[in-house]
Order: C-alpha cells, then structure tokens, then sequence
C-alpha cells in the first residue's frame, strides 16, 4: 500500500491565524462551498461543476493545532470509481517552529495505487500550497473558481 498524499508549507503567522484560514474553506477552495465549515459536526459540500461532488464533516477541531475532515460521499466524474474519496480523511496539522508555523496537509486514503492520486494530488498541491498560504500571508482568496 502507498503513502498518503502529504504536503508541508512554513508561515510566519501564528498557529491561530492559520486556524482561522484554514477553516475559511470558501477562501481557499472555492465558492461553491455549501455548509458550514468551521465548527466541529459541521457538514460541507464542494462541487466543481459536474467534474468533482464531494460531502465532509467535521470530526476534528483543535484551534491552532488541528484540523480533520472525514470525507461523507464524492463523485469524481473522471474516474472509473467515482467513490474514491468516500470514506477518506483530510487533515491538517499545525505546529509552531521557532518563530514560524508549519502546515501539513495529509488527505489519508489518496494513495499512488488510486486512480485519482495524479489529478488530485496536484490539485491539492495548488489548493494548499498556493491558494491556501496565500489566504493565510496575505489575506487573498483563491481556490478553484
């Protein structure tokens, strides 16, 4: 079995800013968010399109340290089995080095041996890395739109 997707970014913001962005789903991911997306038992839905359809909940919520998302349902319309994300997690976790906070984005259960790891794991590269760090340094929203 393959590694989980992972990736790792540094800011100078603090743990909390980076708490509160990384919630603020709609700044990051895109608009068509449906739900709430920053209380623990909260339900989202992100559809792009009729290309991507997925459902997560909230099921982990440590402010400034940790974010959990457990993947309800999806729909990937350009894979074989449109379901692969269902029954994933996605986390992100937050730690203080000196005086910058690193972010670690895991989406456990996207693996290599998975049809979707190529297009999805780029996707959440650009989603994170870009879209997400830049919320939290500057302040602009990104994501898919």
């Amino acid at each position: 079995m393959g590694q989980d997707f992972t990736t790792t970014f540094t800011v100078d913001q603090t743990p909390d800013e980076v708490f509160t962005a990384i919630n603020n789903v709609r700044g990051w991911w895109g608009e068509d968010i449906q739900g709430g997306t920053d209380k623990l038992g909260d339900e989202f839905t992100y559809r792009y399109q009729d290309i991507h359809y997925s459902k997560q909940r909230i099921t982990g919520l440590e402010p400034g340290a940790k974010v959990v998302w457990h993947v309800l349902d999806a729909k990937l319309n350009f894979t074989q089995d449109p379901a692969e994300w269902t029954g994933t997690d996605i986390t992100f976790d937050i730690s203080r080095h000196g005086g910058q906070t690193e972010v670690t984005f895991t989406h456990r259960g996207l693996i290599p041996e998975v049809e979707c790891f190529d297009q999805c794991s780029n996707a959440w590269s650009y989603l994170v890395n870009s879209s997400l760090r830049e919320l939290i340094t500057s302040g602009a929203e990104g994501g898919l739109r």
